[in-house]
C-alpha cells in the first residue's frame, strides 16, 4: 500500500501537494544589437509640410522630403505651388535614361500663382553646417562629404579665398530645380529627380530642394523619352499628375507619416563606417572608402 501511495504521490501535481512549481529557467539574454542599428529615440518625425505628396494616374504615389534649409526661397516656391494646386494637370514629360525624370507644365506657359518668386537667389550652396557624420576619405568632388543631424547628405570644400561652403550632392532620388541658362535658377515649377548615376557635375549648378523617399520606382522605371533629351515626343506618352500637395494640407487620415534616422550619434557613424568598409564573406576586397551616395540616408514609414 505504501509503495501505491507512493507512485500515487508521484503522479499528483506539486501545485496539489503544497509544493512550488519548477521555475521556467530564464530565457537566455538576447544577442546584443549591432552598432550600426538605430535605436528607437534614433528614428524622429519628419514634419508635415516638409512631405510633398506627388499623384500620378493611377493613384501611384511619389512622397518628398523637402529641405527648407537648404534652399529657402525655392522650397516656399514649392509650397505656394502645392497650395495653389499648380500642378494638377501637368505631366512627367522628360524622362532619360541613366539620368533624370522631369515634372510640370510642359508648355512653360502656365502662369505661377501669386507670390511665388520667378527667380530665386541661386541657392547652390550654403554656409557650412556642422556634420553629425563623416567620411573619412575626401569625396571624389568635395574636400570633405558627411550627413547633417538631419540626415541630409553634405559636401564641402574651400574657396580660393579661403571661405567654406557646403552643398547637397546629386545622388539617386535627389529632387532639383530645372532651369534655363544663367541667370535663371528656376522657380521650383519644374522638378526632376535622378534615377541614375549620381550626375555629380551639377552640385552647385542648380538647387537641390529634397529626396524622395517613397515611390522613386514609379519615376525612375516609366519608359524612355525618344525625344532630344529624353522627351516625351507624344502628348499621350506623357505621365499625367493628378495631384501634388503638402501633407500638412491633407486631412489627418490621409497623411503619410515618415521618420527620419538622426545621424547625431555613434550608431550612425558606425552605420557609414561600415558602408566604407564592407566586410566578408561577400566583400573579399574591402574597398576602404564610399562615396557619399553610396552611404543612403535612411527614412521609414512611421511604424
Amino acid at each position: 500500500m505504501a509503495r501505491c501511495a507512493a507512485m500515487l504521490t508521484a503522479l499528483l501535481p506539486l501545485a496539489l501537494l503544497g509544493a512550488s512549481a519548477p521555475q521556467a529557467a530564464p530565457a537566455p539574454p538576447s544577442a546584443p544589437a549591432s552598432p550600426t542599428d538605430p535605436l528607437a529615440a534614433d528614428w524622429r518625425p519628419i514634419p508635415d509640410d516638409e512631405l510633398l505628396v506627388l499623384t500620378l494616374s493611377g493613384g501611384r504615389q511619389v512622397v518628398i522630403r523637402l529641405t527648407p534649409d537648404a534652399a529657402p526661397v525655392h522650397v516656399a516656391n514649392i509650397r505656394a505651388l502645392a497650395r495653389a494646386h499648380w500642378w494638377d494637370g501637368t505631366s512627367v514629360y522628360r524622362v532619360q535614361d541613366n539620368y533624370v525624370a522631369q515634372w510640370g507644365d510642359v508648355t512653360e506657359k502656365k502662369p505661377l500663382p501669386a507670390g511665388v518668386v520667378a527667380n530665386p537667389p541661386a541657392e547652390y550652396g550654403f554656409a557650412t553646417p556642422k556634420l553629425a557624420a563623416m567620411l573619412a576619405r575626401p569625396d571624389a568632388y568635395a574636400r570633405h562629404a558627411g550627413f547633417t543631424a538631419q540626415g541630409w547628405p553634405v559636401a564641402s570644400g574651400s574657396w580660393r579665398d579661403g571661405s567654406r561652403e557646403a552643398w547637397l550632392p546629386h545622388c539617386y532620388a535627389m529632387v532639383g530645380v530645372a532651369r534655363d541658362l544663367a541667370p535663371s535658377t528656376g522657380s521650383g515649377a519644374e522638378l526632376y529627380t535622378v534615377i541614375g548615376h549620381a550626375p555629380r557635375q551639377l552640385d552647385r549648378n542648380i538647387a537641390l530642394v529634397g529626396r524622395v523617399i517613397e515611390g522613386i520606382e514609379r519615376l525612375s522605371t516609366l519608359p524612355r523619352g525618344t525625344g532630344e533629351l529624353g522627351f516625351y515626343e507624344r502628348e499621350d506618352e506623357r505621365v499625367p499628375i493628378v495631384s501634388v500637395r503638402l501633407a500638412s494640407d491633407l486631412p489627418e487620415a490621409q497623411r503619410p507619416r515618415f521618420d527620419y534616422r538622426a545621424a547625431d550619434n555613434p550608431r550612425f557613424a558606425a552605420y557609414v563606417a561600415d558602408r566604407e568598409h564592407r566586410q566578408p564573406p561577400f566583400f573579399t576586397v574591402p574597398a576602404g572608402g564610399a562615396d557619399i551616395c553610396n552611404v543612403a540616408p535612411q527614412v521609414r514609414r512611421r511604424p
